[in-house]
């Protein structure tokens, strides 16, 4: 009896084994934009940071080139239905194509008077030349509305006849065809200087090393535009990083970190990012209220010093957990 006991408690783990693992194997693969992505299980210490980035600073010019820029390669990526665009760094929700390009487009700033124009004055029928002072323009010749014939319908929707069994026709006018949309207003992919990277703060037990595991990267309209009338930054999308490097990897041609003491020696964008290519500052920190530093300390001066002194701590604890 003891050795069918005993097959029966090795099934048994061997049963609760595998559904660990499953269970471990869709947690990790659920959401994740890890190009790399480290299990649970070896994770000793992880914590989430998100970064901004100023693709205008010295640092970052090399995926900002002329022609080249990573917000056009991204961009026409999804253009091209290679890349999916997502609403938020959840990464569970998506953007059509249509919407990304909604995003990325902006509308005409409304024509006001000025305070001498109203004080001499002008009111708001003025605005856009529809009045000049000479009355209302004489309507064309010729811009009569256009008619056609149809059979008259009775009220069951049939063709009327008249005694001799002829279809009565009827002329009726065509309404004339709705003027077509206004084209939309795009900012150029040198307008989209800012991105915000998502990264996890991974130390590998196994490997014994502090990993910088980006999960997304998200587009930003700046703020600081004339276009973007609304004054805060809008996003555009966010990716998933392990996407991102694919559409790199694909596209070498444009996909480029200019080099530039070296033309020959250009990189590839997913080289740039895995060898830490740029520079950043960070603005949250995972938190219990899901706060920006800048939210938490109270302003926009205190949350730059914030970020420094962030920055200082992790380097900080990750060089403790080599001397103790």
């Amino acid at each position: 009896m003891k050795p069918i006991h005993t097959l029966a408690a090795v099934a048994a783990c061997w049963s609760l084994s595998l559904t660990a693992s499953a269970q471990e194997q869709a947690t990790t693969a659920n959401s994740s934009g890890s190009h790399r992505p480290i299990p649970p299980s070896d994770q000793m210490f992880r914590k989430s940071i998100w970064r901004q980035l100023d693709l205008r600073e010295k640092q970052n010019k090399p995926m900002f080139s002329e022609g080249k820029e990573i917000s056009r390669v991204i961009l026409e990526a999804v253009k091209r239905g290679e890349l999916q665009a997502y609403k938020n760094d959840s990464l569970t929700s998506t953007f059509s194509p249509q919407e990304v390009t909604s995003n990325m487009s902006y509308a005409d700033q409304k024509m006001e008077l000025s305070d001498d124009e109203k004080a001499a004055g002008f009111s708001e029928k003025d605005l856009g030349g529809s009045d000049d002072g000479w009355g209302a323009p004489a309507p064309k010749k010729g811009a009569a509305a256009k008619t056609v014939k149809k059979p008259k319908l009775d009220k069951n929707g049939k063709p009327m006849k008249d005694k001799k069994g002829k279809v009565i026709m009827e002329t009726v006018a065509v309404a004339p065809p709705p003027p077509p949309p206004p084209p939309a207003n795009l900012y150029r992919y040198k307008d989209l200087y800012e991105m915000e990277l998502k990264e996890d703060m991974i130390f590998d037990k196994k490997r014994s090393r502090m990993y910088h595991d980006i999960q997304s990267i998200t587009l930003l309209v700046p703020s600081t535009l004339p276009a973007n009338v609304s004054g805060i930054e809008k996003p555009i999308g966010t990716f998933k990083y392990s996407e991102l490097v694919k559409v790199f990897r694909n596209n070498p041609q444009n996909a480029i970190w200019f080099n530039a003491e070296n033309d020959a020696q250009h990189k590839n964008l997913a080289d740039a990012f895995e060898l830490w290519l740029f520079n950043s500052y960070i603005t949250k920190v995972s938190n219990a209220s899901d706060s920006r530093l800048d939210d938490i300390y109270g302003g926009a001066q205190q949350g730059i010093l914030a970020a420094q002194q962030t920055a200082a701590d992790l380097i900080e604890y990750e060089y403790n957990l080599w001397s103790f």
